[in-house]
């Protein structure tokens, strides 16, 4: 799961770019949020732009996971100087390096799973990690055909639909949900596609896609019935008992 020198710096640049985007986080708030508990890892942390936003300090322990040495290094960085909550914790390492019985109410990735090669596989070693009641969330871009020079760029192996989605899915867990978000920036990521062809988005774009896009979707998703969008989203629940 770590990348390339190439890669790594372009994904620490894309997460500079995109921790800006405090409205798409806030989005993810609404809907990832009510799913946490006490005891969280976040897969794949980066440099905890997005922990900043879910991480509201209530929980136990929150446990920032990061196999990219040079991103691990900077949220390392960012937790000791209080730049994230005190129930924040920064480590090295991918999920099979976690320690024996470890255990979690809510296993996170966040636009992590297209980074990795065996998504199954990942996400079968992930639901082990959950409580009986735990929560897998995984939230990733959207349409194979909206792949471009951006995803190769910052280590994308995949976008996916919820159907591709669903056949990644370890077995044994009650959907929660499985739907799009984001449908007005869907048409964004189309015109990049088709018109820009733009390796990576600069900040302007961001924040016009932040402060426009993301707010007309709060509204229109919902009347599509979140049945389109450049971004997938699951949650998935272990049953008690099990």
């Amino acid at each position: 799961m770590t990348a390339p020198d190439s890669v790594s710096q372009a994904m620490s640049d894309q997460l500079a770019v995109f921790q800006h985007a405090a409205n798409w986080k806030k989005t993810l708030v609404r809907h990832i949020g009510p799913h946490l508990g006490p005891d969280v890892l976040e897969v794949g942390a980066g440099i905890g732009g997005t922990t900043r936003f879910l991480c509201d300090g209530g929980q136990r322990r929150w446990l920032c996971l990061e196999p990219d040495p040079v991103m691990h290094a900077q949220l390392a960085e960012r937790v000791a100087g209080g730049g994230l909550p005190a129930c924040c914790e920064a480590r090295l390492g991918d999920v099979r390096s976690l320690e024996e019985g470890e255990r979690f109410d809510a296993v996170l990735y966040v636009d992590v799973l297209e980074h990795i090669l065996d998504d199954a596989g990942e996400l079968r070693d992930a639901a082990r990690l959950l409580k009986p009641g735990g929560r897998l969330v995984v939230l990733s871009p959207a349409y194979q055909f909206l792949y471009t020079s951006f995803d190769a760029v910052i280590g994308h192996h995949r976008r996916y639909t919820v159907s591709t989605l669903r056949r990644a899915l370890p077995p044994g867990l009650e959907t929660v949900k499985l739907h799009y978000l984001d449908s007005m920036g869907f048409f964004a990521s189309l015109g990049n596609r088709l018109l820009l062809r733009q390796a990576m988005p600069d900040l302007k774009q961001i924040l016009l896609w932040d402060g426009l896009l993301v707010r007309l979707s709060r509204f229109v998703d919902p009347l599509l019935r979140y049945r389109a969008g450049k971004t997938v989203l699951y949650v998935g629940r272990r049953p008690e008992g099990t």
